[in-house]
């Protein structure tokens, strides 16, 4: 019942809105930020390697941190420009409503590579507020680009 109004209902529509609105434009100004600000991963990453999210001793994530360590570390430079590109169409593609859920999904990926790297801020909360929008489905991108984008994928991609 709760999906259902979640994915149909043209004024919960209004909220994802709302929702997508305070997301993307909260995304798209990370993202210019970092554009334009001369953002170096570098640092973040080897401290993340250095000093691992730990509990009881152990480490938390251990096959994270041996991705950022013998991935992440070794290509810093295309994770310097991967990292606000990202932010910014998952911005863009929130503001925009198209491909709503798969900007909710990447926003999701991003926060908790975040998380996992250590860095709490507001990453639990945004990953909240963007499972919402995949919960709602299509109805998130209602009153945005899905709804001409979406059918157009369909039919013409899709061949539906």
């Amino acid at each position: 019942m709760i999906g259902e109004f979640f994915r149909q209902n043209k004024y919960a529509a209004l909220v994802w809105l709302l929702l997508r609105l305070y997301l993307g434009i909260t995304w798209l100004t990370l993202g210019i930020g970092k554009m334009t600000g001369g953002f170096n991963a570098e640092g973040f990453l080897r401290n993340a390697v250095a000093n691992p999210v730990m509990r009881e001793g152990s480490v938390v994530y251990p096959n994270y941190v041996a991705f950022l360590e013998h991935v992440a570390l070794p290509y810093a430079d295309v994770i310097n420009v991967m990292i606000p590109l990202g932010e910014v169409l998952v911005g863009l593609g929130l503001i925009v409503g198209v491909l709503t859920c798969y900007a909710a999904f990447f926003a999701i990926v991003m926060n908790m590579s975040f998380l996992m790297a250590g860095t709490v801020s507001t990453n639990p909360w945004m990953i909240a507020l963007s499972f919402f929008l995949l919960v709602a489905g299509a109805n998130a991108g209602r009153y945005g680009g899905d709804r001409w984008v979406l059918p157009y994928i369909r039919h013409r991609l899709l061949g539906k």
